[in-house]
């Protein structure tokens, strides 16, 4: 994936932040992600997601040839389920009961 992210110090962006959102970091938030990383500020890993120039479609087509040439057969399918994570408090915005494979099904969808 370095290729398509040019600089040095972009790799090494792009690095710690996908780090910190597959290691134990409780809040996935910048300020968390940088300090898991050992960063002094969220600065960064926000200057990366906002306004660095990369492609992430580009990313995404890298990732899917990888696990393909991996793991790929013919006549198989991968499925990946990531299954969401609970949320967390009241006043966030998004926080509001949803589903997640991990919590079960959600109050606005009745079984039938």
């Amino acid at each position: 994936m370095g290729h398509r992210l040019g600089r040095r110090e972009l790799r090494m962006r792009m690095r710690d932040y996908v780090r910190g959102l597959l290691g134990p970091v409780g809040r996935k938030n910048g300020w968390q992600l940088a300090e898991y990383a050992g960063h002094t500020t969220p600065d960064g890993i926000q200057r990366l997601l906002a306004s660095a120039s990369w492609d992430p479609d580009e990313l995404r087509d890298d990732r899917r040839e990888f696990v393909d040439e991996q793991l790929g057969e013919p006549d198989r399918v991968l499925i990946v389920d990531d299954k969401g994570f609970i949320k967390k408090g009241v006043t966030s915005a998004g926080v509001g009961r949803q589903y997640t494979g991990t919590s079960g099904a959600c109050p606005s969808i009745s079984a039938r």
